[in-house]
């Protein structure tokens, strides 16, 4: 689903609920918890929480929303870290976690204190904590799909993965995995790390590429085909079909190529503003609303079409984005339910 669509389709919803009181949770104070913050979407994901947060404390909505990051992106690292914020008294706790399991003695402990805990993005298993992530295992699925598509006679792909051990990077690589299977003319001819981010995507590539026949597509899971596609050109190599991650850099790369050879791609990616919406169910939680524990949001899909469009509204060294009100969050519990 693309951005607009989304948007359009919460805010039908949204325009049925009714209007927010805010008196119970204005002396609430919800902190984010944070393994990591090394790549253009981790830190759009900050922005997005500072600018939606500050606001909501202006507003008198909440007292606080403030946010934290560790500097290891180690489990234990981040428990100890979630241990002090219980030590802090803060009403809610929202996650992107370093593991979806090595945390949930620490999670387990805030709810036993009476402390919410909403997890985003790198989700926790604690059966206490709330859980807000896109479908990551599809988003891996469907860009072998799309290669599928594009590509008649298959070949050979790189896939470039994220950090290891995280949920996302599991989840993804595990959809990826089903696309081969799906569409078995195609073959993972080798894999690396790339943290999602370029640099480190660049040197990974550069360095498995001697090693490796004839690539017809690179898999992704962002930060990391701006990266891929400049280890490629220095190599002398063709440049084959590079699925990319809303980046800005790489979408300006796409336009590029698209321009001067008609290069075509697809760009796919869970929005950094998916912060905001874990704040706003943290709030109605903390506010009395029944909220499911699972909700999913859709990711955002940048296509040929809409290429020039999303490089308009997306700021140098950023990522795609949507940021997420009150009321798109409570159209998003409503649909859950």
């Amino acid at each position: 689903m693309s951005k607009a669509k989304f948007l359009s389709a919460v805010a039908l919803v949204a325009a049925t609920l009714p209007a927010a009181g805010f008196a119970d949770t204005s002396d609430k104070r919800i902190a984010l918890s944070n393994n990591y913050a090394g790549n253009s979407w981790r830190q759009a994901m900050l922005e997005s929480w500072a600018k939606i947060g500050d606001q909501a404390v202006s507003d008198g909505v909440i007292a606080a929303a403030d946010a934290f990051t560790t500097s290891e992106n180690q489990a234990t690292e981040q428990a100890a870290q979630i241990q002090n914020m219980i030590l802090q008294g803060y009403d809610a706790i929202v996650i992107n976690a370093a593991s979806p399991t090595a945390l949930n003695g620490a999670i387990a402990e805030a709810c036993g204190a009476g402390i919410t805990v909403v997890s985003f993005d790198g989700i926790v298993t604690e059966p206490c904590a709330w859980r807000i992530a896109v479908d990551f295992k599809e988003m891996g699925r469907q860009q072998v799909e799309y290669l599928a598509e594009r590509i008649e006679d298959g070949g050979n792909l790189l896939e470039i993965r994220g950090l290891a051990g995280v949920f996302v990077d599991d989840e993804i690589h595990a959809g990826i995995a089903q696309g081969v299977e799906e569409n078995d003319k195609f073959t993972i001819a080798g894999e690396v790390n790339g943290d999602w981010a370029q640099d480190v995507a660049q040197k990974a590539v550069a360095g498995i590429l001697p090693s490796l026949p004839e690539i017809v597509g690179v898999v992704t899971q962002g930060g990391d085909g701006y990266g891929a596609a400049q280890a490629i050109k220095a190599a002398g190599r063709d440049t084959p079909i590079i699925v990319l991650g809303n980046r800005k850099d790489e979408m300006q790369w796409w336009a590029e190529q698209r321009d001067a050879n008609g290069y075509e791609t697809m760009s796919l990616s869970i929005a950094p503003g998916v912060s905001t919406l874990a704040l706003w169910v943290a709030q109605q939680i903390l506010d009395g609303a029944e909220v499911p524990k699972d909700l999913t949001v859709p990711f955002l899909t940048v296509t040929q079409d809409t290429l020039d469009e999303a490089l308009e509204s997306t700021p140098d060294g950023s990522v795609a984005n949507v940021e997420y009100s009150l009321d798109d969050a409570k159209a998003v519990i409503a649909e859950a339910q």
